[in-house]
């Protein structure tokens, strides 16, 4: 099953990239390098700054993955493998590629502006403002919720912590050789990969031991000083050397899978309300996409393009590889997390503690998980346990292990300041309006370190919690909510820009709209008032952002539908709504 369930999953993906990912791109958005990109047009060297395709590959793959495509399926396998997989590649497929690709090229015609921003050009200026609030609350859930994966990690092993610090310098040189020196390419990114590997290693050698709440620190700072710096000083060189990373563990992954021809002895179906977020029975439907994020669909995903990526992309034609094909590469990097759990994650857990069996999975899967592998360890126990099975079990389990732990610290961490940097982007936007009554306000306000500051200190407040299960599915609302939001906003660009049909585009944002409010709905209802009871501060705050989020997402729908089938929407700036 590992064999046939991994092939399956590249197959669909190479077909759904060459047939629909191409003719997306010549024929709805008509792309064209003959007009020069914003990164070259509008260069500062700080944040429109043209990058190598392979370069910006690593940075948007790095970015929009986090550990979400490992933690979402980790968790979700508590409904069963077949429920989980069925997710990822319906939303793929659908949804999520799609939804990136058309955030990323609407941003590129706007000269690498906001997704926001273009809400308020082809929607409402309303609506852009409900938008870039409703993109502020999710980029501080998104830090809150990285930041417990990562503080966990780190606690649980300390030889990652240190691999990825030294790492950090790899980087730093690589940025030196890449753009102060100006090194061959070539020759720099095997520099840059003997120093990530020397980074593996050290870190297996000198592990960092540090407290939850010292490492919570450390990330308050390190996200402040890494999302101000300009792109091509760390985070071009360090998401250059993440897609390598990256590129190395798939291939020990996929040829794991291919090679152990385990069988699944996961169950494939569990129940339909397993327990899962806060300890609560949670539905497979609502509640799916607030498990499985990045994974199958994201609104991260068009920030992301939208807010780094579109000011670095030297031409349009490298749109499709880096927002279709990066999408892509992260469903697949879901498929082998599914597949690697399904076949050897049972037994893990049965040796760890004995008690669950297939029977109970449902109502026992997440409290072991948690215990013996909380969050992305579990994946990467397994992960190891997979590679061990194989012929290429000549490779150290521990070092096996730290990849797999750097494989999620790295896109983590990395998800951190890119959201931090987002972050800063968003509130300089909010606050333009402060422009007009009081400039020195709005100067202090909007410096790039006190506009960073800000984000990470409420984030790195609410992770300090360590409520996992809790900030897990609150960033996935906001998550999800964003997405359908995205989504569209890319459906009304097609229809008033483009003068195209969008059907293929508008019928999934409208079904995950609804999906997506019921979701929110739940949540608050069913997993937040617990929360509130044990941890009020932070409960009453995450719900606080729920209620906001719900409302305004009630105005966007209500703009949005009077914009695209209202009165006046078929006038001269746009084309018919079919």
């Amino acid at each position: 099953m590992t064999t046939l369930v991994l092939l399956a999953g590249i197959v669909v993906y190479v077909v759904l990239y060459l047939v629909y990912g191409k003719r997306l791109a010549r024929d709805i958005v008509k792309v064209s390098d003959e007009t020069e990109a914003p990164s070259r047009r509008l260069f500062d060297g700080v944040d429109y700054v043209p990058a190598r395709r392979e370069v910006l590959f690593g940075h948007h793959f790095a970015s929009i993955a986090g550990a979400a495509p490992i933690i979402g399926p980790v968790l979700a396998m508590a409904w069963g493998w077949a429920p989980a997989l069925l997710w990822v590649w319906f939303g793929n497929a659908f949804g999520g590629a799609v939804h990136d690709y058309l955030a990323l090229m609407a941003s590129v015609r706007y000269d690498g502006r906001s997704i926001q921003f273009v809400a308020s050009d082809v929607i409402s200026r309303r609506t852009g403002r409900i938008f870039y609030w409703l993109v502020f609350f999710l980029l501080v859930l998104v830090i809150a919720a990285f930041g417990a994966v990562l503080g966990g990690m780190f606690v649980a092993n300390p030889q990652v912590p240190s691999s990825y610090i030294l790492k950090v310098f790899a980087a730093l040189v690589l940025g030196v050789l890449m753009y102060r020196v100006k090194m061959n390419f070539a020759g720099a990114t095997v520099i840059g990969i003997v120093l990530l590997a020397l980074a593996i290693w050290g870190g297996t050698l000198f592990p960092l031991k540090a407290g939850y709440g010292t490492w919570m620190a450390v990330m308050f700072v390190y996200i402040i000083v890494a999302s101000a710096l300009p792109v091509n000083v760390l985070l071009q060189p360090r998401d250059y050397l993440n897609s390598w990373l990256l590129y190395f563990g798939l291939l020990i992954g996929a040829v794991a899978a291919v090679c152990s021809f385990k069988g699944f002895s996961a169950p494939a179906f569990t129940q339909f309300a397993p327990i899962i977020s806060g300890g609560r029975p949670t539905p497979y439907w609502p509640a799916i996409p607030l498990v499985i994020a990045c994974g199958s669909l994201s609104g991260f995903h068009a920030l992301v393009g939208s807010g780094t990526t579109s000011k670095q992309i030297a031409r349009e034609r490298d749109a499709l590889p880096i927002g279709y094909g990066g999408m892509l590469t992260e469903g697949l990097l879901s498929t082998l997390v599914i597949v690697t759990l399904a076949g050897f994650g049972f037994e893990l857990l049965r040796e760890a503690g004995g008690t669950i069996s297939r029977a109970g999975w449902g109502t026992e899967y997440t409290a072991a998980m948690m215990q013996h592998y909380p969050k992305a360890a579990m994946f990467t126990h397994a992960y190891a346990a997979m590679v061990n099975a194989t012929w290429l079990r000549f490779l150290p389990t521990d070092i096996v292990r730290v990849i797999a732990g750097m494989w999620v610290a790295s896109f983590a961490m990395t998800t951190l300041d890119t959201t931090n940097r987002l972050a800063r982007y968003c509130l300089t936007e909010i606050c333009l309006p402060v422009r007009e009554w009081n400039a020195t306000l709005f100067r202090g306000l909007t410096n790039r370190w006190i506009a960073s500051a800000i984000p990470a200190a409420i984030g790195i407040w609410l992770a300090w919690s360590g409520s996992f299960t809790m900030l897990w599915p609150s960033f996935g609302t906001a998550n999800q909510l964003i997405a359908s939001i995205a989504l569209l906003t890319g459906t009304a660009w097609l229809i008033k820009r483009m003068h195209v049909r969008a059907w293929l585009a508008l019928i999934p944002a409208l079904l995950l709209w609804v999906t997506v409010t019921a979701a929110i709905v739940w949540f608050s209802l069913a997993v937040l008032p617990g929360t509130v009871r044990a941890n009020p501060a932070t409960g009453l705050t995450v719900l606080g952002i729920e209620i906001v989020m719900f409302g305004m997402n009630l105005y966007f729908m209500a703009d949005f539908a009077r914009s695209v089938w209202g009165r006046g929407a078929r006038g001269p700036e746009g084309g018919a709504a079919g």
